[in-house]
């Protein structure tokens, strides 16, 4: 064979190697797409069961759609190729992440999933606080447990949710007071908690429902003080009962398009005069809104639904305008009353007042 001609050969034949290598090759990074949006004023799925439930307080008719946004990520134990990588910089509606910024090291797939759900049953409970106060309903306070820990003396005894009334006899009214009720015991003694269970279908727990339960401690594996395996947190309490019902979506960037679901269907003014709004945005129980990750497949996925306005807090609003799909128009929103004045102006048609992301 010619010199020349094997040279092609191999360069050939290295080429073919290098491409199956680039092909079976895995990286560490992450990719997120456009995931599926909710209307908070309509339906879960095809069953018509309501996104947003409220029960024991007049509610009004809706119209329109108050949209939340999903962002869809590769499991934790996913690798994309080389190739696969690649290709998703080349597109619009592929993000591609280094793995650990998703997936810190050490973290399982099913702790990043139990984090996802805690963050998002607290973005539910701040959606309603903010709503709630916003509308001038009273809003009050409980300590709860808010998780227990696998293998501790708590495990099977106490449950996520459960209300703490008392510990040892000691009325509880703030989380911290838990702590210290326990450490007053040494490793091996029983503290006794008064609590009211937490009701798993829904219902609402009254005073009459309290029961003890004891619990024995153990030491701390970091010091030589008494621990039960729980942390303790504060939840609100509500004149009446709002239901969440959403499965399978984790985080908290819901929480401001929750809110404006919950003050639609509980005031008489159809808030988005029938148009199609989205949006995204954490809220915290005052109503300010505040940024999420993954803006820039939520735009793509608001805009796929048919949405026409998409709001967006001022902090991703930089990164929003990148890549803002044609036909959407990004509004620039900083407090859950801020978002209520826009779609006040939607419903006027003064487009043009809106704040938008692209000014200063």
């Amino acid at each position: 064979m010619p010199r020349r001609s094997a040279t092609m050969l191999a360069a050939t034949l290295l080429l073919i190697a290098l491409l199956c290598a680039s092909v079976l090759m895995k990286v560490p990074y992450t990719q997120l797409s456009p995931g599926p949006t909710y209307n908070t004023l309509g339906a879960q799925d095809k069953s018509g069961t309501p996104v947003i439930s409220i029960s024991g307080q007049q509610t009004y008719p809706t119209t329109g759609h108050l949209n939340m946004t999903t962002v869809q990520v590769t499991g934790a134990t996913y690798q994309p190729s080389l190739v696969s990588v690649l290709v998703g910089w080349l597109r619009d509606d592929v993000l591609v992440v280094p793995h650990d910024n998703i997936y810190p090291q050490g973290q399982t797939e099913q702790q990043s999933e139990q984090q996802n759900a805690e963050e998002f049953a607290s973005s539910q409970d701040s959606a309603k606080a903010a709503a709630l106060t916003q509308l001038g309903y009273p809003v009050g306070n409980e300590v709860i447990v808010s998780s227990v820990v696998a293998g501790g003396p708590s495990e099977g005894r106490l449950h996520a949710g459960d209300r703490i009334v008392a510990v040892d006899g000691t009325a509880i009214t703030d989380a911290a007071q838990v702590a210290k009720q326990v450490t007053q015991h040494k490793p091996g003694e029983n503290v006794v908690f008064t609590i009211v269970p937490h009701a798993k279908d829904g219902a609402n727990p009254s005073a009459a429902d309290q029961s003890q339960v004891t619990v024995t401690t153990t030491k701390a594996p970091d010091a030589d003080r008494a621990m039960v395996g729980i942390l303790p947190g504060v939840a609100h309490t509500y004149p009446f009962k709002i239901d969440i019902g959403l499965q399978d979506v984790g985080g908290p960037s819901a929480g401001l398009m929750f809110s404006l679901g919950i003050v639609d269907k509980l005031t008489p003014t159809d808030l988005t005069g029938g148009q199609f709004v989205a949006g995204t945005g954490t809220i915290d129980d005052s109503g300010k809104v505040g940024p999420i990750g993954g803006i820039s497949m939520k735009v793509i996925a608001a805009r796929d639904a048919g949405a026409r306005y998409f709001f967006t807090p001022s902090d991703n609003c930089a990164e929003a305008s990148k890549n803002t799909p044609s036909g959407l128009r990004l509004i620039k929103v900083d407090t859950l009353d801020g978002a209520l004045k826009a779609l006040g102006q939607i419903r006027a048609g003064q487009d043009a007042a809106l704040p938008s992301c692209t000014t200063s």
